[in-house]
């Protein structure tokens, strides 16, 4: 399994997506704010996802 980098978009736990901003050995820290709905959903604006959880969705445009 590839691992997601800084600036990949990814999704996870039944359609949520968000764009990572720190890859952790374990895990990756994850701004939500990418979502058009973001703020009807009521989260935090960033989460903690561990690499088994996600896919990535989308490269880092760079």
């Amino acid at each position: 399994m590839k691992k997601a980098e800084v600036g990949n978009v990814i999704e996870f736990k039944e359609g949520l997506q968000g764009v990572v901003e720190k890859v952790n050995e374990n895990s990756v820290i994850v701004d939500l704010t990418y979502m058009n709905n973001f703020r009807d959903l009521e989260l935090d604006q960033r989460t903690v996802i561990n690499h088994k959880n996600y896919k990535i969705v989308k490269d880092a445009a760079y």
